[in-house]
């Protein structure tokens, strides 16, 4: 007589309230971790999500869990600004004003430091979102510069430091006071960045291998 081998049980999906509870999390903890930096106390994140101190610790067991999840969520969503752009007008040089834009938006130089200066950047999350943002952003170059819209001369990595550098200050120092200017800034570097160019840029352009061996 055999006997029946059970058939392996489904994981359950999370509650519609449960992901909505971890959204409102991880919204809260961008915009303190922007406006105090990464050691604000996760309890006063809970009281700006609207959530219990437990609901907090049950979805992110430690604080580099949620800054982590917080830096690849903003990753993910300048990728798909870029992706966006790309599918509703196929104007590769669109996609890149709407990818740096965004990437000021999303804080992305107050965030992304925090990663490199006090967690686990090689964490296989963050390599991920990471490779997603430059292979988006690589793509959208390279067709710009197909189309004869984008100089050639520069690299992904010349763009990276122009986005960090122009939508700077970092975390907990007046952040939000740059607002006025940072878009304004950010269109003249992507101005200067139309082919044909004006002039020759000193070096060669940057990759991102450049920066991580700087």
């Amino acid at each position: 007589m055999q006997t029946a081998t059970p058939a392996p049980r489904k994981a359950p999906r999370p509650r519609a309230d449960a992901l909505r509870n971890r959204e409102r999390i991880v919204t809260a903890a961008r915009e303190m971790f922007v406006e105090h930096g990464p050691e604000v106390p996760l309890d006063d994140i809970a009281r700006r999500a609207g959530v219990g101190n437990a609901t907090v610790y049950r979805n992110f067991p430690d604080r580099d869990a949620l800054v982590r999840e917080v830096v690849c969520s903003v990753l993910d969503r300048t990728v798909a600004a870029g992706e966006l752009a790309l599918a509703e007008t196929g104007d590769a040089f669109e996609a890149l004003e709407r990818f740096v834009h965004t990437s000021a938006d999303e804080r992305i130089s107050a965030l992304c430091p925090m990663v490199s200066s006090t967690f686990d950047e090689n964490h296989p999350d963050l390599e991920a979102a990471r490779e997603r943002v430059e292979r988006i952003l690589q793509e959208v170059m390279d067709r710009a510069k197909a189309a004869g819209q984008l100089r050639p001369d520069v690299g992904v990595g010349d763009v990276m430091v122009a986005v960090a550098q122009l939508s700077r200050p970092p975390a907990g120092t007046a952040c939000f006071s740059a607002d006025s200017f940072v878009h304004r800034h950010l269109q003249l570097f992507l101005d200067g960045l139309r082919a044909p160019a004006r002039s020759a840029l000193p070096g060669a352009a940057v990759t991102m291998e450049d920066l991580r061996q700087a």
